[in-house]
């Protein structure tokens, strides 16, 4: 059983902290966090904390006041180090820049860890990707995830790749501004462009260096999930027919195929039909594509997904987790493990 610790509950590491719990194989040693935020006083009220909690014990980071948490009859079973000592690994989704500073008490402690996006490529040996390269990450000490929406780019891209093999790739991102709650990103009327090519095109390159990317992105005043774009030309002149990409799409498990006419319009569609499916937080591990979207271009084939920006990245941590442990020595057998626990096709 390899015990895991995560750090920071916020957006992500609530998440995390649910999708490692439902892992069979490994044990939610604890998480650990700075304040006694919304999310955590949910927690004690959901009676899922302290004396008779059912799941997560809390231990506080550096600067911590205790004392808040005592207010709120909120049980601290420790510090930030004594989470780490306890654990195999660390999933450290802590606000950018954090993790980078929490590496050093893991290299003193010897403790493997996992970063999100948010940190800066050199924080890890290995940028991972479930599928894509999770051989790479086998027994690495310190690996980075990509960003939700480079996951779920990679994940369509690696699909079509291994099924037909994949020479470049061009994308267009219309990406929500903000999570769901957030207020730091203001009140907004707007579009905004970034300047191309958007580092989504430069990470797929990172973990698939075979494959030439490119691409832009445009923020949207909206919430809930990411847009993508994508226009793939095969290697060696290949013509990718809609048949072909769409039975390799449909295999996927990570992947759910879907249609305009069954009423997924856009983005809000898969946020209602996953709280509707009874999803917590209304979360959903799969992309969305739709089938009305690929279409031909030549000898290219172009179609568009759905990127849930809050959740896409749990199922490649826990296949992190499986890598840096060698759980599982490939990626079949990784991803396939992941899958089965946390509800989805295998």
């Amino acid at each position: 059983m390899i015990r895991v610790g995560v750090a920071g509950y916020g957006t992500i590491g609530q998440r995390l902290a649910d999708g490692v719990a439902l892992q069979e194989d490994m044990e939610l040693v604890g998480i650990a966090d700075l304040a006694p935020t919304l999310s955590i006083r949910a927690l004690r009220e959901r009676n899922m904390i302290g004396a008779n909690h059912t799941r997560y014990d809390l231990y506080l980071v550096d600067g911590a006041d205790e004392e808040s948490f005592k207010k709120m009859d909120i049980p601290v079973s420790g510090t930030f180090e004594d989470l780490c000592k306890k654990v195999d690994i660390m999933l450290d989704s802590s606000p950018g820049g954090v993790g980078v500073k929490n590496k050093e008490i893991y290299k003193r402690l010897g403790v493997k860890a996992i970063f999100q996006g948010g940190e800066s490529n050199e924080v890890a040996d290995v940028f991972f990707h479930g599928y894509a390269n999770y051989e790479k990450g086998l027994g690495a000490d310190y690996l980075k995830l990509t960003s939700c929406n480079t996951t779920g780019l990679i994940r369509s891209v690696d699909c079509l790749d291994r099924e037909i093999g994949i020479e470049k790739v061009a994308i267009t991102i219309v990406r929500r501004v903000a999570d769901p709650g957030d207020y730091h990103r203001g009140l907004t009327n707007a579009l905004q462009m970034e300047k191309a090519p958007t580092h989504q095109a430069v990470d797929l390159m990172t973990i698939m260096p075979h494959i030439e990317a490119t691409g832009i992105l445009l923020h949207t005043p909206v919430t809930h999930g990411h847009i993508i774009t994508v226009l793939a030309t095969a290697r060696d002149g290949k013509k990718i027919t809609k048949e072909m990409a769409l039975k390799a799409f449909c295999k996927h498990p990570r992947i759910r195929v879907v249609t305009i006419d069954e009423g997924f319009k856009g983005n809000a569609s898969f946020f209602k039909y996953a709280r509707d499916l009874g999803n917590r937080r209304g979360d959903m591990y799969e992309i969305g594509l739709w089938e009305d979207s690929i279409v031909e271009s030549g000898n290219d084939i172009m179609y568009a997904v759905n990127i849930p920006q809050e959740s896409v990245t749990i199922p490649e941590t826990i296949d992190a987790i499986r890598a840096a442990m060698k759980m599982q020595e490939t990626y079949k057998e990784g991803t396939s493990m992941t899958n089965r626990y946390l509800g989805m096709k295998e």
